[in-house]
């Protein structure tokens, strides 16, 4: 598993070395996408816009999931440029398996429709929608990009491509599965048992703390059953307090079926 300040300090490196920008308005792409907007969608009854990021990406070309691993590099959104906006969920579609030189991380080909709601601070009025996002582009190797955008007015009725991607989203199971925490020096080590069938991969996220790093899932087959391994480590770099239930695991099935999303553990042991 790659250490913590492996990934920030390889992006780092990689802005210094490669300067990657673009707005929509100046068609200036890097290289990897075609096309990069966001989507108008619509304004839902509460007064919500909804809408999505739609990045039409290059033939072998790759983004990544909200959380890729050890190698990847996950998109971050920064949204002050908006304009009568409270707050943002987006909506992620069930990831894909793609191979980053011997690796395979969660993430997206050809085409990836990201879609969001956006509150607005005053539901009376309409939500100025503006994004600058930075986020990972990969063919043979990852470049860092980062994109400016601005969404059009909101449109009068449902975008079908928004529905679909929203449709899209991972199979959420009502399951909590088997886990342990185990003390490392530094943080800690979760494994989380993982549902019936092979995994091609899977993943574990702690919600609500960004300050915690988390490793790439290791697959690793038990007497009890193939369990998903991560260490996590935190500012403090010691053992910390884990709430089970804000343990999220995602799975890619090997046999291509959507992938599945657990929240919450029973721990054991």
């Amino acid at each position: 598993m790659t250490h913590p300040l492996a990934r920030p300090l390889a992006l780092a490196a990689c802005l210094a070395l490669t300067p990657l920008t673009a707005g929509a308005q100046s068609g200036d792409l890097p290289p990897g996408l075609v096309s990069a907007r966001l989507l108008p969608g619509w304004t839902d009854a509460q007064g919500n816009r909804i809408l999505a990021l739609d990045l039409q990406l290059a033939p072998g070309w790759k983004t990544y999931w909200r959380s890729p691993g050890d190698t990847g590099l996950p998109p971050q959104f920064d949204w002050q440029g908006a304009g009568n906006l409270d707050s943002v969920t987006l909506h992620w579609p069930a990831p894909q398996a793609i191979r980053s030189g011997e690796v395979l991380e969660m993430g997206y080909h050809d085409r990836l429709i990201l879609p969001f709601t956006a509150r607005a601070t005053d539901p009376d009025q309409p939500v100025d929608i503006r994004a600058q996002i930075d986020l990972g582009l990969c063919e043979n190797i990852c470049v860092p990009a980062f994109l400016d955008l601005r969404a059009p007015p909101a449109g009068g009725a449902t975008d079908p491509a928004i529905a679909r991607a929203l449709a899209a989203e991972p199979v959420r199971l009502d399951l909590h599965p088997a886990c342990t925490v185990t003390p490392l020096a530094d943080g800690l080590r979760v494994a989380m048992a993982l549902p019936p069938g092979e995994a091609t991969l899977a993943a574990i996220e702690l919600t609500g703390q960004p300050q915690i790093w988390v490793s790439g899932a290791e697959i690793a087959q038990t007497p009890e059953g193939a369990q998903a391994v991560v260490e996590m480590v935190g500012p403090t770099a010691a053992p910390f307090d884990l709430d089970p239930a804000a343990l999220r695991l995602t799975v890619i099935p090997a046999d291509g079926a959507r992938a599945t999303e657990m929240t919450g553990c029973a721990p054991v042991g």
